[in-house]
């Protein structure tokens, strides 16, 4: 199993540690951030939507409904299931800190009930290139749950892996699960923005929270089912 240990992060020393083993996904997450929020300061909420959804062709029909199962807890469930191979440590924080802020994510859309564009323009459906054979929901729009995984997917990521330069990768896939959830009209803008936040904030937090704890550094919880000891 030392093998694999290279890999993966120690134990963080608080909230300052977090951010450093994830400030390369995170200093660029602010500034795209900004950018996105004077883009919503100037437009209005159709405006940014029918832009987006004027943008459309064959090859990002086809992909895009794939780009989206990246920011889906099954997704997230089969990656935790692999690094239970490798790194309970590893496997525990990414599958605890998606049930944490999808929980929250799915209680703030409970709570907002916001319509879904499909709703919200029913007025206007012959304006909307809708992919077609895929089902398009119609509430709880706000904020976005798949944006929310994949931030949060991305900020573990970053933080367990000793190569940063991956951290360019993972923010990227955040990135283009929260467009696919625009382009295939199942969130607004601001859904995948909030979505974002949310999933990086909490991610955050429950880190620094978590990692600082003793059981989930000790030998036992830092190796995986591939590790010698579980060897027959």
């Amino acid at each position: 199993m030392k093998k694999y240990m290279h890999y993966f992060v120690p134990m963080n020393a608080g909230a300052k540690d977090v951010f450093k083993k994830t400030k390369y996904f995170l200093i660029p997450y602010l500034i795209i951030l900004l950018a996105c929020i004077i883009i919503k300061l100037l437009y209005t909420r159709s405006e940014i939507y029918f832009a987006v959804n004027s943008f459309y062709t064959d090859f990002l029909d086809l992909t895009e409904p794939y780009i989206t199962y990246i920011g889906d807890g099954i997704t997230i469930a089969i990656i935790s299931a692999l690094l239970l191979l490798v790194n309970f440590r590893a496997s525990f924080l990414l599958i605890t800190s998606y049930a944490l802020s999808s929980l929250i994510a799915q209680v703030l859309k409970r709570g907002f009930d916001m319509p879904r564009p499909r709703l919200y323009f029913k007025d206007q459906l012959d304006k909307i290139h809708f992919v077609k054979g895929l089902y398009i929901l119609a509430l709880h729009s706000f904020p976005s749950g798949h944006t929310v995984t994949a931030f949060s997917a991305g900020v573990v990521a970053t933080y367990l892996v000793k190569n940063k330069a991956w951290s360019s990768f993972f923010l990227f896939l955040a990135l283009m699960v929260g467009y696919s959830r625009m382009y295939l009209s199942q969130h607004f803008f601001e859904d995948v923005l909030a979505g974002s936040v949310i999933g990086i904030l909490i991610t955050f937090i429950w880190i620094t929270y978590i990692d600082q704890k003793k059981f989930i550094n000790s030998p036992g919880w830092n190796r995986g089912l591939l590790s010698k000891k579980h060897v027959n």
